[in-house]
């Protein structure tokens, strides 16, 4: 039986094998087998990704860093780089400098604690959590003015009032004062702890600076004390040396909220109301007020501890260990008040340690073993949210757990997400089309044995605020030695000519007067590098000293570590008299294959049996790069009798290559 059927879209990314057998499903005609540094586009094409630009060495490459983001405008964008404890920043493509020297602040954080921070912003100022360390705030002043600095806390958040006898009297009611308790209650880690006491109508709060005994500590008066005498009304501050600190944060309803602390995993803590740092639970003659800070414990059967928060139009959404949840007012249609709240479990999949983004209308979270990623969405029928899982379809492509993900709005909806084993998964996710593809990249370069190794990722607008633009940092072997680099990922090509085109690793553009010898290239030393020089193709060259050698005179040269592009089809289902072409013997002779700005492609049925598609015609210049094609390409197939169909693909040069469609033209044997 001859057919001709067609694949015009491959924007359901690449299956599970487990799905191999499913040939009626409508997605098994929109994906592939495999889909190596290629992004399926939500239009149905599928492109291949942009080279990566080096930046910097990391300050210590013998040690894991992070990336954090931190938007202040479209026009004011940073890249934050976490080390072991240090701080230092990027901006407009390139490392912020002060005297000559990479600017940087220290802090606290050490390499272990690194990909547990959890951060939130307003406006110049970082929110920074982590359940072992005081929470922080980083504030920007100016490019090279940056300050960390312990969140002063005032009045709040508090443990519940004291039920028992033990009883607290303070030495004075203001200045520096003694408090003793009737009992051992102190502890020695409970130095910069808040304590709130109430003598008779009148609260009053103090912080406690020194620790003398269980029963004596000394405090700084912060709001008057109502008397000296004994009390048993008082409360502990929530957060301190002895019970943890949260460790997520967000803003919600103009109120910045804490949750998931070690003592208290199941409360979140919302400050008053536009008074960031004020969690008051009262006024101090404690009359509760609607704009008051507000307190509220998810109450369920298991342990929920709390992994994530994120606001929505519904409520505040909070992940758990167990389940998620969604806190909003008791009253719909009214803000969130002390005396207003209420929270209930929506979904009981659980989530890992990883903070959710929002994409369009719905949160992404990863599962609490860390290989699934599900979609937390409001769904109008049932009145309720539901959590598909995203990678049902292609199961394996988190293999190993994730450590980070990040997403990209522009200029494709892209979520980038870092294995455990160092690749780097991405997802095409545009919901409203119904487009979820699962992409994996394997960068150019080498760590040990095996591949490049990227550890954290993290996305900022470009400096001409026309899209968004992934930043990596990238773990190689170089020169015999480890190094971490900042890089990023190039804008999307979409030009008429080559010469733009930057389809290598780690590299860079030298772009000036015509020469044979480019330096500048010391972070590459002793690598074979792929060159793109004038828009053509160019021998292979390697780095000694820092340098390399061209072949010819070139004055637009993009140089960088190779990276291979593939795609393999499904089995090919183009049915036969008697139903299904699965597992009967099939051969294809022709195909076309539908591109878009697209150079040097190789093509056929078997990885060891590529061909080289031509491109250049005798209507092309001698000497000049052939104009990127856009259109049809019809080809014999060099391929046998066989069962599968698989069809290859394979782009190997530093050029463009997207492809919009195949058409094969086949004979189909009944038997």
């Amino acid at each position: 039986m001859k057919a001709s059927p067609s694949q015009e879209s491959f924007n359901a990314g690449e299956f599970s094998e487990l799905m191999a057998a499913q040939v009626r499903f409508d997605k098994y005609r929109n994906a592939a087998k495999i889909v190596e540094n290629m992004i399926p586009l939500v239009q149905g094409g599928m492109m291949r990704r942009s080279g990566t630009k080096y930046v910097a060495e990391v300050k210590t490459s013998s040690k894991s860093t992070r990336l954090v983001s931190f938007q202040f405008s479209v026009t004011q964008a940073y890249i934050l780089e976490f080390g072991d404890q240090y701080l230092r920043f990027y901006r407009d493509r390139g490392q912020i400098e002060s005297g000559g020297s990479p600017y940087e602040i220290s802090t606290p954080y050490v390499e272990a604690d690194l990909f547990q921070l959890k951060v939130t912003q307003s406006a110049d100022v970082i929110y920074i959590t982590h359940p072992d360390y005081t929470p922080r705030k980083l504030s920007r002043t100016g490019h090279t003015s940056w300050t960390l600095t312990t969140i002063n806390f005032l009045d709040g958040p508090y443990l519940v009032t004291n039920v028992g006898t033990t009883t607290i009297t303070p030495s004075a009611t203001t200045g520096s004062v003694t408090l003793t308790a009737s009992a051992a209650l102190f502890a020695s880690t409970d130095v910069d702890r808040l304590v709130r006491l109430k003598h008779s109508s009148t609260w009053g709060y103090a912080k406690i600076t020194a620790y003398t005994d269980t029963t004596h500590v000394t405090a700084t008066v912060i709001s008057t004390l109502g008397g000296t005498g004994a009390v048993t009304d008082w409360r502990l501050g929530l957060w301190s040396d002895t019970t943890g600190y949260p460790s997520t944060c967000i803003f919600f309803e103009d109120r910045l909220c804490f949750a998931g602390g070690d003592y208290s995993p199941q409360r979140v803590d919302m400050s008053v109301v536009g008074d960031y740092e004020n969690f008051a639970p009262s006024a101090t003659d404690g009359l509760v007020a609607d704009d008051n800070a507000v307190a509220v414990t998810l109450n369920a059967n298991d342990v929920n501890v709390i992994r994530w928060m994120v606001d929505d139009e519904k409520g505040l959404l909070i992940g758990t260990t167990s389940g998620e949840w969604i806190v909003r007012p008791s009253s719909l249609q009214e803000a969130i008040t002390p005396t207003n709240v209420a929270a209930k479990r929506s979904t009981a999949y659980g989530s890992d340690n990883l903070q959710a983004l929002r994409a369009g209308k719905s949160a992404l979270y990863v599962q609490r073993a860390g290989r699934k990623v599900r979609e937390l969405a409001y769904v109008y029928e049932v009145d309720g949210f539901r959590s598909p899982d995203m990678t049902i379809l292609a199961e394996h492509v988190l293999a190993g757990g994730v450590t980070q993900f990040s997403y990209q709005q522009e200029p494709q909806s892209v979520v980038w997400f870092v294995r455990a084993d160092g690749q780097l998964v991405g997802l095409t996710y545009e919901r409203d089309q119904d487009v979820i593809g699962w992409h994996r990249h394997i960068l150019g370069g080498s760590f040990g044995n095996g591949d490049a190794v990227v550890e954290s990722v993290a996305v900022i607008p470009t400096p001409d605020e026309t899209a968004d633009e992934l930043w990596l940092i990238v773990k190689r072997t170089v020169d015999g030695g480890t190094v971490r680099y900042v890089e990023y990922m190039t804008p999307k090509f979409d030009d008429t000519g080559t010469e733009d085109a930057f389809f290598v690793d780690c590299g860079l553009t030298y772009d000036s007067t015509a020469t044979t010898s480019i330096s500048g290239l010391d972070h590459l030393e002793g690598e074979t590098l792929q060159v793109l020089s004038d828009g053509s193709t160019h021998p292979d060259v390697v780095v000694t000293s820092g340098s390399v050698t061209l072949a010819r005179s070139s004055s637009v040269v993009h140089l960088g570590l190779k990276y291979i592009s593939n795609i393999q089809t499904l089995r090919i289902e183009a049915g036969a008299a008697d139903g299904t072409a699965q597992s009967k013997t099939k051969r294809i002779h022709r195909v076309g294959i539908r591109l878009y700005k697209t150079l040097g492609l190789k093509f056929g049925p078997s990885t060891s049996t590529l061909e080289v598609l031509p491109f250049r015609t005798s209507a092309d210049a001698m000497g000049s790069p052939p104009a990127l094609f856009t259109g049809d390409k019809s080809v014999a197939w060099n391929g046998g009798y066989e069962k599968e169909g698989y069809m290859y693909f394979r782009q190997d040069q530093p050029l463009p290559f997207t492809l919009l469609g195949i058409f094969p033209q086949l004979v189909t044997q009944d038997r």
